[in-house]
């Protein structure tokens, strides 16, 4: 694979992947209408590796938070606001692992994977999101959030495994519906994002053991540092917008979008 390609792909999956726009969805995209190779699983979960490390440097005050308060929640202790922390994310990661498992399993999440679906997350899910950030109040900041927020936000979180629909935007949505500021539902959709992508990482990668060869795995490195390097310039940009931009932007992309690729879907 080529510089130029891995370049690509890193840009599509750091600027995308802390957007509410879907960053599987593009790369799902990307080979299907450029007509490019299919850059595979070792490169999507690279890419996804270099976004983590660029969401933890960039929040690392609370991951250190949680990393501190792990070994009390180890204990049985839930008072520390680490150990809390540590807890709710817990909590909020095992749906999507849940419902990811079972997708996996039946081989549903492989039929998922095509423009009909793409188009169709991308034009209903944008709307709803538009339809949270108007009607959702700006009253609860992320340190208030509860048991009760980490287990519907985790369901929220579970939706994002239908190609398309964004990880990112629909846990938005549900923190925006919770009540939570802008700023503060982005926020807890990125902490969110930490032990999600750790975990489905992980059990891919476990799968790709000894069927990687060293240039695959150059490559990988590569394009995880080129993922790293944009993902963190994407979030600075948007965390920083939050303060004085809506939602509405990325849901008149998703809807323009979502419309063209089912132009082309039914067309």
């Amino acid at each position: 694979m080529t510089l130029f390609h891995l370049l690509i792909l890193a840009l599509i999956q750091g600027i995308t992947e802390f957007l509410p726009v879907s960053s599987s969805a593009h790369l799902i995209l990307f080979p299907e209408l450029t007509g490019l190779q299919d850059q595979g699983v070792v490169i999507d979960v690279a890419v996804h590796v270099g976004t983590l490390f660029a969401v933890m440097l960039f929040f690392r005050a609370d991951v250190m938070l949680v990393l501190r308060g792990i070994p009390d929640l180890l204990r049985g202790r839930f008072d520390s606001p680490g150990a809390r922390m540590a807890l709710l994310l817990f909590v909020a990661t095992i749906p999507v692992m849940v419902v990811g498992l079972v997708l996996k399993e039946t081989g549903l999440i492989d039929k998922m994977r095509n423009i009909t679906v793409i188009g169709w997350a991308m034009l209903l899910f944008g709307i709803v999101l538009y339809v949270a950030d108007k009607r959702g109040a700006e009253r609860r900041q992320a340190e208030g959030w509860t048991l009760r927020d980490a287990i519907l936000l985790g369901l929220w979180q579970a939706v994002a495994l239908i190609p398309g629909t964004s990880r990112s935007g629909i846990t938005i949505t549900g923190a925006r519906f919770l009540g939570f500021e802008r700023t503060d539902a982005a926020r807890l959709s990125m902490l969110m994002s930490i032990p999600t992508i750790m975990a489905t990482g992980g059990l891919t990668a476990l799968d790709l053991i000894g069927n990687t060869n060293g240039q695959a795995a150059i490559d990988g490195a590569i394009a995880a540092v080129l993922a790293f390097l944009s993902a963190l310039l994407a979030l600075s940009l948007m965390m920083r917008l939050l303060k004085s931009v809506s939602f509405t932007p990325y849901v008149i992309y998703r809807i323009i979008l979502g419309v063209v690729l089912l132009g082309l879907a039914y067309s």
